[in-house]
């Protein structure tokens, strides 16, 4: 028996937008093999189960359905290493944006 979650639990719904022959020509083969898989963030609109279809409000106010994923889902998505040609950047720019600069 699968748990019912509440409803205003913040959750994770996903939902196919694309079959793989859906996809756009121009898609590099690896990516239109497989299908285009939407996954959001949101709070619950009424009480379901996990694998159970279910409508979400974004913090944007979006609602959207969808197959409830996961329940209080983090993120865990990164930007990577920083870049060492790219440190210097923001001070560049700051001295930039100062009045009177006349350039390097």
């Amino acid at each position: 028996m699968t748990e019912t979650i509440a409803q205003g639990t913040w959750v994770e719904i996903s939902a196919i937008l694309l079959a793989p022959g859906q996809r756009a020509p121009q898609v590099p083969d690896d990516t239109r093999r497989v299908p285009l898989e939407m996954r959001v963030k949101g709070f619950l609109l009424d009480a379901a189960g996990l694998g159970d279809e279910a409508e979400i409000r974004t913090p944007a106010g979006r609602r959207l359905r969808g197959t409830l994923r996961a329940v209080n889902p983090g993120y865990d998505h990164g930007f990577g290493p920083p870049v060492a040609a790219l440190s210097g950047i923001a001070d560049a720019a700051r001295a930039m944006l100062q009045p009177g600069y006349a350039g390097p």
